[in-house]
């Protein structure tokens, strides 16, 4: 009788993609498949992490980085945009590299290329960055109108706004008023989410926490019912819907919940 267990934690890192096709399919009834199966299959899992994004499910993607500030200058628009208070973050290096003489990638701290992020959550104004005395203030997040009813754009100080466009190709940060001499030095502490990775190679793991495995086999096999077994597509619907919704429930974070009574003064 075994008595002993694996001392391993790796299954989801080592799911690779085309085990993850294979029981998708085994689900649905088909076995043996290749050819344009595999590649179908493929391009239905990428759908299915577009589909997540928009549910705002992908929490493991939010990350932090520290955009350094420059000095705010009108005249400085046609070298860089951070000179007007733009910081620019692009869907990946191609599109980086085709825009970089008009508009260059954000300069951050650690120094580092942040691709595929698609947006913006919070921006905080940091000061005395990476010392005992560090600071941190948030800025305000405002709506385009709002940002475009901004009399003077140019005007110099502490950053106080920011305002998020989001492009097929890039992310955008604009913040006003533009650093003056003093905030220059400062930094940006920004969080934001990126996309889920593309899933690449059949050999390749899939960018998702073990957290969310049954329900991105569940989820392939409700795409691929509607292509191969239709009569199946319902019953596998139901099946992803209830695996997502248990996943999203454990992915969640756990906070302290806090009630406070609340107190009635009458009139004296």
């Amino acid at each position: 009788m075994a008595n002993t267990t694996s001392g391993a934690y790796a299954f989801d890192q080592n799911f690779s993609i085309d085990e993850i096709i294979q029981d998708a399919y085994e689900r649905i009834g088909l076995v043996g498949t290749a050819g344009h199966q595999l590649k179908t299959a493929r391009r239905s899992l990428n759908i299915l992490f577009q589909e997540w994004g928009n549910r705002g499910a992908h929490f493991w993607e939010i990350g932090n980085t520290n955009i350094n500030l420059i000095v705010g200058s009108s005249t400085n628009v046609n070298a860089t945009d951070e000179g007007m208070g733009v910081y620019t973050f692009y869907r990946n290096s191609v599109d980086s590299a085709a825009a970089a003489a008009a508009s260059p990638q954000a300069t951050t701290t650690p120094v580092t290329n942040i691709y595929g992020i698609t947006d913006i959550l919070n921006v905080t104004y940091r000061q005395n960055y990476n010392t005992t005395s560090q600071s941190d203030t948030g800025l305000t997040k405002v709506a385009r109108d709002a940002y475009a009813a901004t009399a003077n754009k140019a005007s110099l100080g502490t950053p106080s706004q920011f305002w998020i466009q989001r492009f097929i190709d890039k992310v955008t940060i604009t913040i006003y008023p533009l650093p003056n001499s003093t905030a220059a030095g400062n930094y940006l502490s920004v969080h934001y989410v990126k996309r889920i990775q593309d899933v690449g190679a059949y050999s390749n793991a899939t960018d998702t926490p073990y957290r969310f495995v049954p329900c991105m086999v569940s989820g392939l096999s409700y795409y691929l019912s509607m292509k191969f077994a239709p009569q199946r597509t319902q019953e596998m619907k139901l099946l992803y819907e209830d695996e997502f919704a248990r996943a999203l429930a454990e992915d969640g974070s756990a906070a302290s919940t806090y009630i406070t009574p609340k107190a009635y003064y009458p009139s004296i």
